[in-house]
């Protein structure tokens, strides 16, 4: 256990430094855009003596490294500061978005790891066969296609064509659990199908590199029936790279979902980071850019710690 522990101390140290160098890059990657962002929220018709008071409001006056410095500190202390736009807290804004982000990544998670895992097994236990070759064709041409052309698909199909679903997912605070899963089914569509290739493809592999082992061989020898030797002795030793793959894909689910909420007009944080750009809005931009990586730094720590629980052999790398 201890060894766990000191694990997860150095994943999150080197966490934390991978966040203050993403903080930078996001940091330097604003303060590169053309352009002086006083002027380009009061417009050109604005007075220089306007301009100047409107920069030192903005602490624009400062040296990059200092205002920098001070951005981080009040990031860390959870001060986001207040959005251009709407002189609204940063946090009020971004705590409803982040929210829906997160309810539409767990619609797309609910039904995309359980179907991955299924159809992964069943891969496996046909391997070769035209199942197998069907499923592999299907979620490779997921894989392949952009969220984007595979959220027009379904809307062209499922809401216009057949009328099933809404184009446009527009929900609110007040809206409903059924009704809310019924307007944000076909992006949570679109997300399994671009994530479940993956977990399902992996899972097949895992389990396919383990049906040469000697206690795999056993079984067969023993005459268990070949679904329960997969799902009774092979899945169970198949987890680590699995949970790892899954963890990793729903992290993609929340920070990769940028494109599909434009798309399907979902008021998420991806949609909130789109309009803040196009509005130059460049504190809720940085906080939610350090949100999204915030997000992924500690997904890919939970797979870590997920990997090694369920095989501790990779606490003893060879």
């Amino acid at each position: 256990m201890s060894q766990i522990l000191t694990m997860v101390a150095q994943r999150l140290a080197l966490g934390l430094l991978t966040l203050i160098a993403v903080s930078l890059i996001i940091f330097l990657a604003v303060e590169l855009l053309p352009g002086d962002l006083a002027e380009a929220i009061l417009g050109q018709a604005a007075l220089p003596e306007t301009v100047a008071a409107f920069r030192r409001e903005l602490r624009l006056d400062l040296p990059p490294h200092e205002r920098y410095i001070e951005w981080l500190g009040a990031m860390m202390q959870g001060d986001m500061g207040r959005s251009l736009a709407n002189n609204r807290e940063i946090s009020e804004l971004i705590g409803v978005r982040f929210g829906n982000t997160l309810f539409l990544a767990a619609y797309a998670a609910i039904i995309a790891v359980p179907l991955a895992l299924f159809l992964g097994i069943l891969a496996a236990l046909y391997r070769n066969s035209l199942y197998d070759r069907a499923i592999n064709v299907v979620t490779l041409s997921s894989i392949s296609s952009p969220e984007f052309f595979v959220a027009y698909i379904l809307i062209a199909w499922l809401a216009n064509t057949l009328g099933w679903f809404p184009s446009i997912s527009n929900v609110h605070e007040g809206t409903g659990l059924l009704e809310r899963l019924y307007r944000t089914a076909l992006p949570a569509m679109t997300m399994t199908l671009v994530v479940v290739a993956h977990m399902m493809r992996m899972t097949r592999a895992s389990i396919i590199n383990l049906l040469a082992s000697p206690y795999i061989e056993m079984a067969n020898l023993k005459g268990l029936s070949r679904m329960r030797v997969i799902v009774h002795h092979a899945l169970p030793n198949a987890w680590a790279p699995i949970i790892n793959v899954i963890v990793l894909n729903l992290a993609f689910l929340i920070v990769g979902v940028v494109v599909v909420e434009v798309v399907f007009v979902y008021p998420g944080l991806g949609q909130l980071l789109i309009d803040s750009v196009s509005k130059r809005d460049v504190p809720v931009v940085q906080a939610s850019c350090l949100i999204f990586a915030v997000t992924y730094i500690l997904l890919n720590l939970t797979a870590d710690v997920l990997a090694i629980l369920t095989n501790p052999r990779l606490m003893h790398p060879k």
